[in-house]
């Protein structure tokens, strides 16, 4: 027999495994473990009021074993004979779209510019320390894409668009701990995805597909509107069904590609503003009233959000990839420009806070750009980059600004410590950012300091600039068969283009991408 409870308990009761089966077998007058198993189903914290509480349900196996926790296997089928399908692009939208074609007995073929997860290390480091960028291997580019390297995050908003739990349970398979079924929250952490990465290629290769790193699309096969393959930057012609172009959202030079093709694209909206780096203490106290977060609350996040009217245009500033314990890095793909993101190891007891504060930005406001009509939006955003690396001192420096100094209008006359390795230079950001970015950003930090009283300090600092929120283009597809609405064959996906806006989102994406090629060009094939 299976019981079910959902319960509100403190926090050391709900985080500690002997303490929560020792309450729960003494509520319903259970004598003996023996025959008895209890699982954990879901648990999220409720800091709202104090004391604070965990929403907790659980499963209670009496007298019977309890079921497997995941219902996924690893696929054990070879395709290495198998009509292929190419992918472009090695994150998570294209190494689940690699594992879906193998359960549908087609053969993948991704094709990664950047370096696997291992050798891309090297790279980062000579980032951080060197300031030196390598165009294809970075934290946007390489092994497992831009998720790799960053928070891990795994929830999302998009419950209609494909099933989270069976996305969870992959990764539960290829390493992931079992709590990422249960967290309301779950995430991963950028120290332990590398191996889970490494893990998702071996079972890819495994099954018969094949991965080229360091290879650059440099070209399309293209007859009769139909998409036959693609063209590497060494000459190479790699052929199949169908082409699912998973390249993330900061593949430039694809999109400059399609534009030179004349494959439809489509400018779309973004958002841009800059990181806010916190203490994590003061964070914890701010949303765990006072208390802090003692020995069994995890590291406070948060969200916010407000709307700014700017020339009687109104816009959101938004939180966007809270990092609670986490570190800021620099993610530009190019040299010459300097971009900042977020990430957490999985303990997320780094000593900041950060999140990115961004503002959203439509069509209209980058019509100065309108030359490069379908890529303007993305002319718009590099030009901010280049000036955010050339104010800073042409290096990866960041410039950065004291929070509350930056809302009066004041140049700090001192930064604080920071997370963000390679340094940071203090600068007026409104020399920075368009003006109607920071005027909706000083006017977003005041909102956000009466909504979380203590937010707004010069205790901490924003530091620019975050620009790669999401892809400035959008390849438009079919709603019904995800083919791209002129080329046949194929199939945009992921964040890249501007369907996806995380690691889950993208991975979902990639699973129904793979599914609707096959539905319509190797269904005869598929086992």
């Amino acid at each position: 027999m299976i019981k079910e409870l959902s319960l509100q308990l403190p926090p050391e009761i709900a985080y500690e495994p002997h303490l929560l089966q020792s309450h729960i077998f003494k509520q319903l007058g259970i004598q003996t473990t023996e025959n008895t198993f209890l699982r954990l189903k879901k648990r999220s914290i409720d800091a709202r009021n104090k004391p604070i509480k965990v929403n907790t349900q659980v499963e209670i196996f009496l007298g019977e074993p309890p079921t497997p926790i995941i219902q996924y296997s690893k696929p054990c089928t070879d395709v290495s004979q198998k009509p292929q399908a190419i992918i472009v692009g090695a994150g998570p939208a294209g190494m689940f779209a690699a594992l879906r074609l193998i359960e549908l007995g087609i053969k993948p073929v991704i094709v990664e510019r950047g370096k696997d997860v291992r050798s891309r290390r090297r790279d980062l480091a000579a980032i951080n320390k060197e300031h030196l960028v390598n165009e294809n291997s970075n934290y946007c580019f390489g092994e497992g894409g831009a998720g790799t390297y960053s928070d891990g995050k795994l929830y999302t908003r998009s419950n209609k668009r494909g099933d989270i739990r069976r996305i969870l349970e992959i990764f539960v398979a290829h390493g992931a701990v079992e709590d990422i079924l249960v967290e309301a929250h779950p995430h991963i952490g950028t120290n332990k995805l590398p191996k889970i990465v490494q893990n998702l290629r071996e079972s890819i290769l495994n099954a018969g597909g094949e991965i080229y790193f360091e290879t650059r699309v440099t070209d399309f096969i293209l007859k009769n509107r139909e998409i036959l393959g693609v063209i590497t930057h060494r000459g190479q012609e790699l052929r199949g069904v169908g082409v699912i172009l998973a390249t993330g959202h900061s593949a430039r030079d694809i999109f400059q590609l399609l534009q030179q093709k004349n494959i439809h694209i489509e400018p779309k909206p973004f958002a841009l503003g800059v990181r806010v780096e916190h203490s994590q203490e003061l964070i914890d106290k701010l949303q765990y009233h006072g208390i802090g977060r003692g020995n069994y609350l995890p590291a406070a996040a948060y969200s916010l959000v407000t709307q700014v009217s700017y020339k009687n245009v109104k816009r959101g500033v938004f939180s966007f990839c809270m990092c609670p314990g986490g570190f800021i890095v620099p993610a530009a793909t190019a040299q010459g420009e300097v971009v900042v993101n977020g990430m957490s190891p999985s303990k997320r007891n780094s000593e900041f806070a950060n999140s990115g504060i961004v503002v959203s930005v439509e069509p209209a406001d980058f019509q100065k750009f309108a030359q490069y009509k379908e890529l303007a939006g993305m002319y718009f955003q590099q030009s901010i980059e280049q000036t955010a690396c050339k104010v800073a001192g042409n290096s990866q420096k960041a410039p950065a600004q004291r929070l509350q100094d930056f809302v009066n209008g004041k140049i700090s006359t001192s930064l604080l410590k920071t997370s963000y390795q390679p340094g940071l230079e203090s600068v007026d950001m409104q020399t920075v950012l368009p003006d109607f970015i920071a005027y909706s950003l000083r006017q977003g930090f005041k909102d956000f300091g009466k909504k979380m009283k203590g937010y707004l300090t010069n205790e901490a600092q924003i530091i620019g600039v975050e620009s790669r929120t999401s892809s400035p283009v959008r390849i438009p597809r079919n709603k019904q068969t995800f083919e791209h609405l002129t080329i046949q064959r194929l199939f945009p996906c992921g964040e890249g283009a501007g369907y996806a806006g995380g690691i889950m989102s993208a991975a979902i994406d990639g699973e129904r991408c793979a599914e609707k090629l096959v539905e319509k060009y190797a269904y005869n094939y598929a086992k």
